[in-house]
């Protein structure tokens, strides 16, 4: 099973990086961002103040201090706004530049939250599959890569990821493949 799809809180997930659904700021906030950010402490939001910031689309690393995770990568996802203003290739952006960094530093495992889908309103059925299709992606290109997990906030957003899992060839639905 390289892909896991899961409910929990991507702060509890001991992998070689866990995905921060972060603002452009770096600087923390409300749901996954801040979450990570007490999870992590302080020294990471003081590693953080020195990348200066990042844009939509791209990733950045850190250590993980205090979380189970040895480092945070942290990506800045599209606000919804439509769906005209190019919001999906964005959101695609996001899990490229990751896996980017993922391959860079020889990671072999690494946990995701739903990018974008909190406050910043992108579908989450869309966001699925665009999710899905990066990491399958990744998967196929990066044998070395032993495992992502998909963290999941509700039962719902579980549940919607593994519909699309299913829909589109994967697996029987149990949320593995």
């Amino acid at each position: 099973m390289r892909l896991e799809l899961i409910r929990g809180d991507i702060t509890r997930v001991d992998a070689d990086a866990i995905v921060n659904a972060a603002n452009s700021a770096l600087l923390g906030g409300g749901g996954v961002d801040g979450a990570i950010h007490r999870a992590a402490g302080p020294e990471l939001l003081a590693e953080c103040r020195l990348l200066r910031g990042c844009p939509t689309g791209q990733a950045r690393l850190t250590r993980g201090y205090r979380l189970p995770a040895r480092h945070v990568i942290h990506t800045v996802g599209p606000v919804w706004r439509g769906g005209a203003d190019g919001e999906s290739a964005l959101l695609a952006r996001c899990y490229q530049s990751v896996f980017a960094l993922v391959e860079q530093q020889g990671f072999g495992t690494v946990a995701f939250p739903s990018i974008s889908t909190g406050v910043y309103r992108f579908p989450i059925e869309r966001a699925a599959r665009i999710a899905l299709g990066e990491i399958r992606k990744a998967l196929e290109r990066m044998p070395s890569l032993e495992k992502v997990t998909v963290v999941l906030f509700s039962d719902a957003d579980l549940e919607t990821y593994q519909r699309v899992l299913s829909g589109d060839g994967g697996s029987s639905g149990d949320g593995n493949v």
